[in-house]
């Protein structure tokens, strides 16, 4: 699944490509996706202008006028843009491939910038979402997410009030949404590492200095990330059609019983599973 970098990647990419166009019209291949397409978004979308795309987590947000279409791509869910003119395909999702098979285009917007928005999912795990007349944060998929962890709300202070009376690992509370949103089971066991934690240690255990470089690691592990095109771990590929490139510094994410990176440590890296999740660490140097 797709994980925050990813997720930002995309809206970039669309941001550039269909902001502020119009839509002429809306075409539902299959309203069999995670939860059932309405059939009034065609009527309501219709000549109504992309005001702004913006990012909440994992969640794509396509801003109207007194609408907004929330969007999840799910395990592999992807937007596809192509000419009308020509059929050319631009190369605008991180799951680009000229072999895309029609039969999984489940939605096909056409705009008035002479571009087809198309998306599709092969597993359909993913989902759209109209909401009229209400506020962004009242929408029940945002209302209860936390704070985004590149922002200045998401710093110790947060922790320290959010961790009162809570008793749980700190693998367990990164993977949260309703803690800090948007990271995922790579990002955690990646910024765990670089801060010398343990997956399983129990967040009572930690102290401040824990926190404050825990924070700083999951800025800088996104921020690399995205700087990199995402992590291609299968069918991955960035804004150019090329593959995300981070998962070549991946230090224990998928290194079962290889060495640890760390220089001076000879530890290696063990798997496990926490919350039915695969959990990486170094059994040296994180403690």
């Amino acid at each position: 699944m797709p994980e925050l970098p990813e997720v930002e990647i995309v809206k970039r990419s669309l941001s550039k490509m269909i902001n502020k166009a119009k839509i002429l019209g809306i075409k539902i291949n299959n309203k069999n996706l995670r939860y059932k397409i309405p059939q009034e978004m065609q009527k309501e979308l219709f000549n109504n202008q992309i005001i702004k795309i913006s990012r909440k987590s994992k969640y794509l947000i396509i801003h109207f006028k007194k609408k907004f279409l929330i969007v999840h791509l799910g395990m592999t869910g992807k937007f596809l843009v192509k000419m009308i003119k020509n059929n050319e395909m631009f190369k605008t999702s991180f799951y680009y491939d000229l072999n895309i098979l029609p039969q999984h285009n489940h939605i096909i917007f056409t705009l008035n910038n002479g571009l087809v928005l198309i998306y599709n999912d092969v597993r359909r795990f993913g989902f759209f979402q109209l909401f009229k007349n209400t506020k962004l944060n009242d929408i029940k998929f945002l209302k209860k997410l936390g704070p985004e962890p590149l922002s200045l709300s998401f710093n110790i202070n947060y922790v320290k009030k959010y961790l009162k009376k809570r008793n749980k690992n700190i693998k367990n509370l990164l993977m949260d949404q309703t803690f800090v949103c948007g990271l995922g089971n790579i990002y955690s066991n990646e910024a765990l590492f670089l801060s010398r934690i343990h997956p399983l240690k129990n967040c009572n255990k930690l102290i401040k200095n824990d926190f404050i470089n825990l924070i700083k690691n999951i800025r800088k592990i996104l921020n690399k990330s995205i700087s990199l095109g995402g992590s291609s771990i299968k069918d991955f590929k960035d804004t150019h059609g090329k593959s995300g490139n981070f998962q070549q510094f991946f230090h224990v994410y998928g290194r079962e019983n290889e060495k640890c990176l760390r220089s001076l440590c000879r530890g290696k890296i063990i798997k496990i599973s926490i919350s039915n999740r695969s959990s990486f660490y170094c059994n040296k140097c994180q403690k």
